[in-house]
């Protein structure tokens, strides 16, 4: 009896251990050669990564000579974002959901109308099950015009993810918009016109920090602008730096790398900045607080409270507080020692040194590493998440065996 109960046991843990939670639309998309270049501007402009995170989700796909129509008229990788994130839909529609649709219409939002950027309602899709068994798509802003159509069924995991291919990409003029190109905009003005204006004045105000900042848009940029007030609070600490340090600390709040808040939220962990330089590692660390994201120093813990940009490749948000890089306040981060206790004052000294005892290891100890223990938990590249369950199986194994003892 004791031996059937391990077994159910361990045959239960192996089977949880092994699940995988999510989906991997590379992956799906992977096995159907003809929607690969539908596929690789997924990947591309990163929405492959956030279709991952999403769940009741399903993806309009189209096959390749569909996307060179489009790619034909070389719009900017942003304009491209725009028009794939307008198809993917933020509901479950199966092929049978597609064919039994109540009042045979429905209205879907879709990932380019919550990203902000689609104006009023220009980023639903209307789905209108026509006669002759068609399902017709078309963008609420298409005058009802319904020529886009449903091809297959490419593959469907209920009620999670369902990836269909339909006969051509949805007309939108919104969406197909010229987009700046990212070495035009402006990243100060942006700063300025959202609550970050004392940063960017600060940072115009150094020429080799903004150079830095705009010689790096092209090739993805990611900035985190502390909000105004609490930066003016900074200022008298600021003017206090070198003129190194001034550039260093300012450079310290970009990252040489486009990121979108669901990148950051599934990548924790050190990142390196604008002003990292081989020993002077400027880094902070990223780091999920349940909803939030927040930025970590020794020091200081910074969150992210509103997102001023996110068009790939630049991405600005704004913070709450300033990160203190270590490498420029070093003294201030130091905690300072506890001290004695008053009844101890007068105790003899001892002749011998006291080993410290383990709560008494410096804050940079692996103890105090955020980052957790890298077995527990593994992020692919597009999100998809695996837990590792060794340590799981090895605690049930150890109460199992006790079990069998008693």
């Amino acid at each position: 009896m004791q031996l059937t109960v391990l077994l159910s046991l361990l045959f239960l843990l192996s089977t949880a251990t092994t699940i995988t939670y999510g989906h991997n639309i590379t992956s799906i998309l992977g096995q159907h050669p003809s929607l690969s270049t539908f596929n690789h501007y997924l990947t591309l402009t990163h929405l492959a990564g956030e279709i991952n995170r999403r769940t009741t989700i399903t993806v309009c796909a189209v096959d390749n000579a569909a996307m060179s129509e489009i790619l034909s008229k070389k719009p900017s990788i942003s304009t491209i974002k725009n028009i794939l994130s307008l198809h993917v839909l933020l509901d479950y529609f199966g092929a049978k959901k597609l064919h039994q649709i109540r009042d045979g219409t429905a209205l879907a939002a879709t990932m380019f109308q919550a990203t902000g950027s689609a104006p009023g309602s220009t980023g639903f899709v209307n789905i209108t099950d026509v006669k002759g068994g068609k399902v017709a798509f078309g963008p609420k802003d298409n005058g009802g015009n319904l020529d886009v159509f449903y091809v297959k069924s490419v593959e469907e995991i209920p009620y999670n993810i369902s990836v269909i291919q339909i006969s051509k990409l949805l007309p939108s003029d919104v969406a197909a918009a010229p987009t700046p190109e990212p070495s035009a905009m402006n990243i100060t003005d942006i700063m300025s016109a959202h609550g970050c204006k004392v940063f960017a004045d600060t940072l115009i105000a150094n020429p080799d920090a903004s150079k830095t900042y705009q010689d790096t848009i092209d090739g993805g940029l990611t900035v985190f602008c502390p909000l105004d007030d609490t930066f003016k609070a900074f200022l008298p600490k600021f003017k206090n730096l070198t003129a190194s340090g001034k550039v260093s600390l300012l450079q310290f709040f970009g990252v040489p790398v486009y990121q979108s808040l669901a990148m950051l939220k599934s990548n924790n962990g050190i990142m390196n900045t604008l002003a990292t330089n081989g020993d002077k590692k400027f880094d902070f660390t990223v780091q999920n607080d349940g909803e939030d994201v927040t930025l970590k120093t020794r020091g200081t813990t910074a969150k992210i409270v509103g997102t001023l940009i996110d068009e790939q490749p630049l991405a600005i948000y704004s913070i709450d507080k300033v990160l203190l890089p270590q490498e420029l306040f070093k003294a201030a981060l130091t905690p300072a020692p506890a001290p004695a206790p008053e009844e101890a004052a007068d105790a003899p000294k001892s002749s011998k040194h006291k080993k410290p005892a383990a709560n008494d290891a410096p804050s940079d100890s692996p103890a105090d590493s955020p980052d957790g223990d890298a077995a527990d938990q593994t992020v692919d590249e597009n999100g998809s998440v695996t837990l590792d369950g060794g340590r799981l199986v090895a605690m049930v194994l150890s109460l199992c065996l006790g079990f069998l003892l008693l």
